[in-house]
């Protein structure tokens, strides 16, 4: 299927954000995850069927001032 992670094309078959995070290289790292516009927390990724179209947005905490 076809989304966009972080404003790039991306085809994937993960089956759930989980799955997508780990396909990326991300699964044990520190990240905020949205879909569609609507934020998703850690507990819920692994129920968040990923879908056709979707809009995944995947941010790191940055340090600064």
């Amino acid at each position: 299927m076809k989304i966009i992670v972080n404003g790039e094309a991306f085809e994937t078959s993960a089956p759930t954000l989980t799955a997508l995070l780990e396909e990326l290289g991300k699964g044990d790292a520190k990240v905020a995850t949205s879909v569609n516009e609507a934020f998703v927390s850690k507990a819920q990724r692994a129920d968040l069927r990923v879908q056709d179209g979707d809009r995944v947005e995947i941010v790191a905490p940055r340090q600064g001032g």
